[in-house]
């Protein structure tokens, strides 16, 4: 909750000259008086910018009853101003070229739009007006929250493994917040007012609660003087208090769960796990995790679940996903789809072996130099896309790391050893305390067609992993391909 403080020509008084960071590869910080936390990426291969805006305000910060009331908001901060008119900004985004759209995850909510870089100072205005001048008319929260809820129905309640990823985030998380969907139940985003959502801005939409980002054609001395032009006279509305949420209380017992679903063509199984996550000076846990998932569910070819299950024909698919990027402590999945031949228990079992064998030998030294090679490499790759490198930022940011935690993170991927990737499993994947989902299609009735024949099966495509409860919302050109088990999944606007 924001508490009201000085005015806002007392608070720009206050001000002093913002200190300057200088970090590598290009990327400069500085923080505003008003406290609006900014970073400069400079990318100067083309005549385009990229502009974010980062609250550090999600799902898991909502108020018992209210859930997705961070989402929901969202979607109202395109209702325009005092100066704009409903969706006038993405109509003007596109007229110049440009395109932009929104999205919000647990810990996060955030704005964004790519444009042609001599066309920032336009954007930078439209941004910065509705973070501090948003209107919501009468008839325009109504509407919203019916187009919401419209989302949910496509996007959730039509897709069986969405809705298992709900009921297997809930039981994961008996008490953190990290248990509900980000797009909300339905029940309470039934009940969501325009009250609520002026209430939720009103709270937590302020510069200092929010992280710009400017990636691409922009120096540091304009990307300061436009920050100053349009974002300092907006005064922060109060000082933001800790995000303190309830935490999990230490769990002791492994959870089973099943559901049967006739859209369901073939068994599916996720196992999950409560695992530690990125925190500022304290990220070695983090990257020896992001090792152990590539190490174990990498590669269909080369990784250690997928030359033990997958080729060696006992699974059609497996996968392990691992993102430290939240607040608190995070999900560690592990995803498998048996062969055509083989019962649910009977992969459950081989799995159970491979894991348990790698717990007692641990990594081969080139299966670990290979991983580290590389996710070193799709880091450099990474690095050709100024929305990525302003998303890596934003997200590191906005979960409370800093600007040398970000970029020190390559360095601490680098340091990792065998033996800090043996200590993560034992943490992790010896704890007893998981949830195993198994996601079924109805059993066969009476005179029903036989399953396919494991030679039939080869012959079917590799199924697609397992779809994280709502989609990632970086533009398809910049994105990377996501765990099956998306740990802090988004819902885009």
């Amino acid at each position: 909750m924001l508490r009201q403080t000085l005015p806002a020509f007392l608070a720009l008084m206050v001000s002093a000259v913002p200190v300057w960071a200088d970090l590598s590869e290009g990327v400069t910080h500085f923080t505003l008086p008003n406290g609006l936390e900014t970073v400069v990426i400079q990318d100067h291969r083309a005549p385009v910018v990229v502009q974010m805006v980062w609250y550090r305000i999600g799902s898991a910060d909502e108020p018992p009853g209210k859930s997705g009331i961070a989402h929901y908001l969202e979607h109202l901060m395109f209702k325009g101003t005092e100066k704009l008119e409903p969706g006038e900004l993405s109509k003007t985004v596109t007229a110049n070229g440009g395109m932009d759209n929104a999205f919000t995850s647990y810990d996060f909510t955030a704005y964004f739009q790519r444009i042609a870089s001599d066309r920032l100072p336009l954007v930078m205005e439209m941004e910065a007006d509705r973070m501090a001048n948003l209107r919501i008319g009468e008839d325009d929260w109504q509407a919203e929250r019916q187009v919401v809820l419209e989302e949910r129905a496509q996007r959730v309640d039509s897709d069986p493994a969405s809705l298992f990823a709900e009921e297997r985030n809930a039981t994961l998380f008996y008490n953190h917040p990290y248990g509900r969907p980000v797009i909300g139940w339905r029940a309470e985003m039934e009940g969501l007012t325009r009250a609520d959502a002026l209430e939720w801005y009103d709270n937590h939409y302020s510069p200092n609660e929010a992280v710009l980002i400017l990636a691409g054609d922009v120096t540091p001395e304009q990307a300061r003087e436009l920050a100053e032009q349009y974002y300092g006279p907006i005064p922060a509305k109060g000082e933001a208090e800790p995000r303190i949420r309830p935490q999990e209380p230490v769990q002791r017992s492994a959870r089973r769960m099943e559901m049967t679903d006739p859209r369901v063509p073939q068994p599916v199984m996720t196992r999950s796990y409560i695992a530690p996550e990125r925190n500022p000076g304290d990220q070695k846990d983090a990257a020896a995790l992001t090792v152990l998932a590539e190490l174990l569910g990498g590669s269909m070819q080369t990784s250690v679940l997928g030359r033990e299950l997958a080729m060696k024909g006992k699974a059609l698919w497996v996968n392990a996903g691992y993102d430290g990027f939240s607040v608190d402590p995070t999900s560690f999945a592990i995803s498998l789809v048996p062969a055509a031949d083989m019962e649910p228990e009977e992969a459950e079992a081989e799995l159970d072996k491979v894991l348990a064998r790698f717990l007692e030998t641990g990594p081969d030294a080139a299966d670990l130099d290979r991983v580290k090679t590389q996710i070193e490499a799709a880091r450099v790759y990474a690095l050709d896309s100024a929305h990525g490198r302003a998303y890596d930022y934003g997200q590191g940011l906005a979960t409370g790391l800093s600007v040398e935690d970000v970029a020190a993170w390559p360095d601490i991927l680098a340091a990792v050893t065998a033996e800090d990737v043996m200590a993560a499993a034992r943490k992790v994947l010896g704890n007893e305390a998981s949830v195993t989902g198994w996601l079924l299609p109805p059993p066969p009735t009476e005179g029903e067609a036989p399953a396919p024949t494991p030679a039939a099966a080869e012959a079917q495509p590799t199924p697609a992993p397992v779809p994280a409860p709502i989609p990632a919302p970086i533009p398809a050109d910049d994105a990377a391909p996501a765990p099956a088990e998306a740990p802090n999944p988004e819902v885009q606007g």
